[in-house]
């Protein structure tokens, strides 16, 4: 029997239903194949996340990569000293540079380790007792050592430690290789301050880098035996900087996402100063302030300008007071501090508010010369000494003057005719409503908002320097904690007398346990003035949310900022900025709840939802 080379022979072709379903396999195989084809050359041209996120260009060297236009390198930790404090991580985290940080903690069976233990106990007893044999002196190294390992060996035993392997990279960025250099000094020398030792990679750059990533890869593996309570004081979430045992919330640290709480009177001083452009947040940020010093039994008083606390007093059962030419709520500038003991005499209570109230005049009457100075000065002390109020008198039962007796003082003395002319629109013209009346407000409650939105441009200076004056009187007649929020301080800090006369309040108030926050969005002209840059250097806190590209540089300079954080500042969300306590100061995003949102929250449209839910509210229950 012949049979024909395999090659040479036909290849078998099944028939009937066998061969039709052998036809349509391969058809479908030769669809598939085509598919995946046409896949794949769609798929080179779909850009991925991959795509955008990858550098440009990725270079190897020996100790450090390079991605695109950035410099990379990575340090890790090879030993530790014998004792390490809490937070021994905290000056590396906090650092002002772009970094990644990683850890890796490695469970050691508990057995293994005293296995260990047991036997370097052995060998360190042996070598102590051969040492005491032979009359040599006593070797305290060992010793230590002996009781370091007995006590660890002890808490292994009762379960209170357990044994880790614990890794530490730091990968640390800049812009060229001569700042890396110096940025991995910098990096090197903290940790040699606490004693620990340190080392940059060499040949592993990549492996390094990759340690670092967020993929939980240790592609270095290098380790430190160590027990858990070292281990818990490399915990990176502290805030040692900005945090303190009572106070109340600020917001979180973007340093590290820890809570930076204060009480502001714990301070050198309880001013604070807000800087931030409009929408940044600025308002929202103090009306939360607000809400949590509240709770801790602080009086508040406020100076709105454009009716954004109401909402937020209204809810807290606040008293909200509106000034303006048709109120009927007034505010005498000639008020007195009722007295407080033997402190201050009842002459210098006069003289003081004589200067004041001059300063105010200077405002009112658009300044005044020398002659017209003497001449009114003179007139004030008369126009007190008309209602009885002179060195001899009981400030406790006085009446103060108003507008109109100065008025009458000046219309009998001679070289008064210009003065006269100049007083009687705030006394008889236009704006006799303001300032002509006794003051009828009440100030007996833990909140307490002033308005003066209703108030012309012109007037709003007069009535704030007027309303901070009777302010500090009350604050002078009786001593408690307080909180005097400025609202659009800038205002005050157009004229030289409302600017003197601020600075002098936050110089001065915390003799009477009143904390000043002044809050601006003309960072330029407050910065600018003599008086705006001596309220920063007397405000403990001080809050720089969102500032524009033309008022960055100023700020910059006033408060000694590095280029990141003045790129932070124009970059910054709402809420967001630095927050300085004292010389320290970290990156700061404000939070609140859904409550507290719901009270403090300036957005006009949340504003209307909020009125148009208690509309009906009130229609559904009749109220």
């Amino acid at each position: 029997m012949a049979f024909k080379p395999l090659s040479s022979q036909k290849p078998f072709k099944p028939t009937g239903a066998a061969g039709r379903e052998a036809a349509a396999l391969a058809q479908g195989a030769n669809v598939e194949l085509t598919t995946l084809e046409e896949e794949r050359v769609y798929r080179e041209g779909v850009v991925s996340i991959r795509d955008l996120v990858a550098p440009a260009a990725f270079n190897v060297e020996s100790s450090f990569l390079q991605l695109g236009t950035v410099f990379c390198r990575t340090i890790f930790i090879t030993s530790y000293p014998r004792y390490i404090t809490v937070g021994w991580s905290s000056p590396i985290i906090n650092l002002s540079i772009n970094m990644d940080i990683s850890m890796f903690f490695y469970p050691v069976k508990s057995a293994i380790i005293l296995k260990q233990l047991k036997n370097k106990v052995g060998a360190l007893e042996a070598q102590l007792s051969a040492d005491r044999d032979k009359g040599a002196p006593r070797d305290p190294l060992r010793e230590t050592a002996l009781r370091d390992i007995e006590g660890l060996r002890d808490d292994l035993t009762q379960g209170t430690e357990h044994f880790f392997q614990f890794a530490f990279y730091v990968t640390i960025y800049s812009k060229n290789k001569e700042q890396l250099d110096q940025v991995t000094e910098d990096v090197e020398s903290i940790f040699g301050s606490k004693l620990i030792n340190s080392r940059k990679v060499l040949y592993q750059a990549e492996q390094g880098f990759n340690s670092t990533l967020p993929l939980c890869n240790d592609e270095l593996m290098i380790s430190f035996n160590m027990n858990s309570s070292p281990i818990a004081a490399s915990f990176p979430f502290i805030s040692a900087e900005l945090t303190s045992d009572d106070g109340i919330l600020y917001g979180i640290n973007r340093h590290n996402n820890s809570l930076i709480l204060f009480d502001r009177f714990s301070l050198m001083n309880a001013n604070m100063v807000v800087f931030a452009t409009a929408g940044a947040g600025k308002s929202y940020s103090i009306k939360l302030e607000i809400l949590r010093t509240l709770m801790m039994g602080v009086d508040i008083i406020v100076i709105d300008p454009e009716m954004e606390y109401k909402h937020l007093c209204d809810a807290v059962g606040g008293t909200y007071i509106n000034i303006s030419l048709s109120s009927e709520s007034k505010v005498n500038p000639f008020d007195l501090p009722r007295p407080i003991g033997q402190e201050i005499s009842t002459e210098d209570v006069i003289r003081g508010a004589v200067i004041t109230t001059k300063g105010l005049l200077r405002i009112m009457l658009g300044g005044l010369t020398t002659e017209q100075d003497s001449i009114v000065d003179r007139a004030l002390i008369e126009t007190y000494a008309k209602k009885d109020i002179t060195p001899e008198a009981d400030l406790a039962t006085v009446s103060s003057p108003i507008m109109q007796d100065l008025q009458e003082v000046l219309e009998g003395m001679e070289g008064a005719g210009d003065l006269v002319l100049k007083l009687q629109k705030f006394t008889e013209g236009t704006f006799s409503g303001l300032f002509n009346s006794p003051t009828n407000v009440d100030m007996k409650n833990q909140l307490v908002v002033f308005s003066v939105r209703d108030l012309e441009d012109e007037l709003r200076p007069l009535a704030i320097y007027s309303i901070v004056n009777y302010i500090w009187n009350v604050v002078r007649s009786e001593r408690k904690k307080r909180i005097l929020v400025i609202d659009e301080a800038w205002w005050l800090m157009q004229h030289e007398d409302s600017a003197r006369f601020i600075f002098a309040l936050v110089k001065r108030c915390r003799k009477y346990f009143l904390g000043v926050t002044t809050i601006t969005q003309d960072v330029n002209d407050f910065l600018r003035s003599q008086y705006g840059q001596a309220i920063v250097t007397n405000s403990a806190l001080q809050m720089l949310l969102r500032q524009s590209p033309a008022a960055v540089d100023t700020v910059q300079k006033v408060f000694m900022l590095t280029d990141s954080e003045k790129y932070l500042l124009l970059e910054s969300g709402p809420g967001e900025g630095i927050f300085f306590a004292g010389l320290k100061h970290a990156a700061i995003k404000v939070v609140a709840s859904y409550t507290e949102d719901q009270l403090v929250t300036t957005n006009p449209q949340q504003l209307l939802e909020i009125e148009k839910a208690k509309r009906d509210f009130e229609q559904q229950t009749g109220k």
